[in-house]
């Protein structure tokens, strides 16, 4: 299983690099849409397990719309964030029996904001002018912080983090993630010296050391956070991971969720920082 965990990453991780450097935003919507569809259709078959039926087709329409409007008029998003939880209810009022219609809407509502909307601050971050450097910190902040916590975790993770939600996490595996992101961060900002020196302007983050030391413990956290709520979503479905997709490490939510709320939160704390 971890030979599969590794073997993935070293697919997906290239892979996924290349276009956050390239960065066509098209090409960025319509992936990060792609990988936000296969996620909700997981989490549709996780929902489904509770006893309600969510408005697949509708949904997947929503969060097409969202993507399609992040492309062409990101200033729509908030109207249309208003304008779907109306038009699910329309439909699972009209489809779904009386007693389940604001159950099936509930969930299929959060699908879409959970999923979808959280994931249009993907293309969002690489819009900005630093756009490939914002991706790749908010990328490898999360990706050192999970495999620190990983193998630190069960090298000597002795205290339970939330053991009634995912009973493998460790109070030391997670201080551990935060500093598999400190040091990560200390590595990208050196690195981005390094290549300004030698006429190389793909990675940028202007400010001080301490504001993305900040940023990192936030992002961190945020993803630490992430990765429980979907833990949660698992046990209350009695599975143990959402799908089969990527060898190693499950389904595209098991692979996404940290990013659900790690990419929101760093999007709004530079938008805080920006206010300054």
């Amino acid at each position: 299983m971890m030979m599969k965990r590794v073997l993935t990453a070293l697919v997906l991780i290239p892979l996924v690099l290349v276009l956050v450097i390239e960065r066509p935003y098209w090409l960025v919507d319509l992936v990060v849409a792609l990988v936000a569809e296969i996620a909700l259709w997981e989490y549709c078959n996780l929902a489904n397990v509770s006893g309600v039926k969510t408005a697949r087709i509708s949904s997947f329409i929503a969060v097409a719309f969202l993507y399609f409007a992040t492309y062409w008029r990101p200033e729509l998003l908030v109207t249309l964030t208003g304008a779907i939880p109306l038009a699910i209810l329309i439909v699972c009022v009209f489809h779904s029996p009386l007693d389940r219609a604001l159950a099936d809407t509930a969930f299929s509502v959060f699908g879409v904001l959970y999923i979808g909307l959280s994931l249009t601050t993907l293309p969002l971050l690489s819009q900005q002018d630093n756009g490939p450097a914002l991706l790749i910190f908010l990328l490898f902040v999360v990706w050192a912080g999970d495999s620190t916590a990983l193998y630190v975790g069960r090298a000597w993770g002795r205290r339970k983090l939330a053991p009634s939600i995912s009973p493998g996490k460790t109070w030391e595996g997670s201080i551990a993630s935060v500093s598999g992101s400190l040091i990560i961060t200390g590595l990208l900002l050196w690195f981005a010296v390094f290549l300004q020196a030698h006429g190389v302007t793909t990675l940028s983050y202007p400010g001080s050391v301490i504001r993305w030391l900040v940023l990192a413990v936030i992002v961190n956290v945020a993803a630490q956070v992430g990765d429980l709520i979907e833990s949660a979503i698992k046990r209350g479905a009695g599975v143990k991971d959402s799908g089969t997709l990527l060898p190693g490490h499950g389904g595209m939510l098991d692979r996404i969720d940290a990013l659900l709320l790690a990419a929101p939160i760093l999007w709004y704390a530079l938008i805080i920082q920006q206010s300054f």
